[in-house]
């Protein structure tokens, strides 16, 4: 018996993983294809997961994610009790820059943007916070990966360099230049990133969004220090 309710945990956790900022809502039939599910499994592990709040049915039948994960979500982000010291960091660097910035944090072997405010220029890079991406690419995972367990060239490189910028990895169309965000001893405690189009990057261009962002990730380092 243990086992089997180790196992229906697992489908329904599989059940909420499948769902994307591009696919907020998903039918019965898609939601089986993505977990490889039967209909009628889903819809019973579904019933619980919506009695508890953690999905939402439609009025067209479809499933979207619930408000218990928000209340979560929330909890989660409070528990870095980052919030007041952060985000007043990132709306300083958008004003002086023009583009997007985000806080990433290690989560397992990927990083998760855990604070962003977006550019207010419609040309710009958008994500949500919450998002979960690899650290195999992207300027901020390039830092995550430097001051983790990365031994490569790049990672040594990032390392030496206190910087890692890139262009477009993740998005063709997207560059992006990130700092470690260290406590008093280097201990790794996020990372801060500007990111935006392309266009946008200059060398010189690049020089000063780097310059601004050390700025930042310094005293934001010292406020978060204990």
């Amino acid at each position: 018996m243990p086992e089997q309710n180790v196992s229906a945990v697992e489908r329904a956790l599989n059940i909420l993983d499948v769902f994307t900022d591009q696919d907020s809502d998903l039918s019965l039939k898609e939601i089986s294809e993505r977990t490889g599910m039967y209909k009628s499994t889903i819809s019973r592990l579904a019933g619980t997961l919506e009695t508890c709040g953690f999905l939402m049915l439609s009025g067209r039948g479809r499933y979207r994610l619930g408000p218990a994960l928000w209340r979560l979500g929330s909890i989660y982000r409070r528990s870095y009790r980052m919030d007041d010291i952060v985000r007043p960091h990132l709306s300083d660097l958008v004003q002086e820059s023009g583009e997007t910035a985000s806080f990433y944090v290690p989560e397992g072997s990927n990083r998760l943007c855990l604070f962003r405010e977006n550019s207010p220029s419609s040309l710009r890079h958008h994500l949500e916070e919450g998002a979960i991406l690899p650290c195999g690419c992207g300027a901020a995972g390039h830092v995550i990966r430097a001051w983790g367990n990365g031994i490569d060239d790049r990672a040594l490189d990032v390392l030496n360099d206190r910087f890692a910028q890139s262009e477009g990895e993740r998005d063709p169309d997207i560059s992006a230049i990130a700092v470690p965000v260290l406590d008093r001893q280097n201990n790794l405690l996020g990372v801060l990133t500007l990111s935006g189009p392309k266009s946008r990057f200059s060398e010189e261009n690049r020089l000063n969004l780097l310059n601004s962002l050390q700025q930042h990730a310094r005293r934001c380092g010292s406020n978060l220090s204990p």
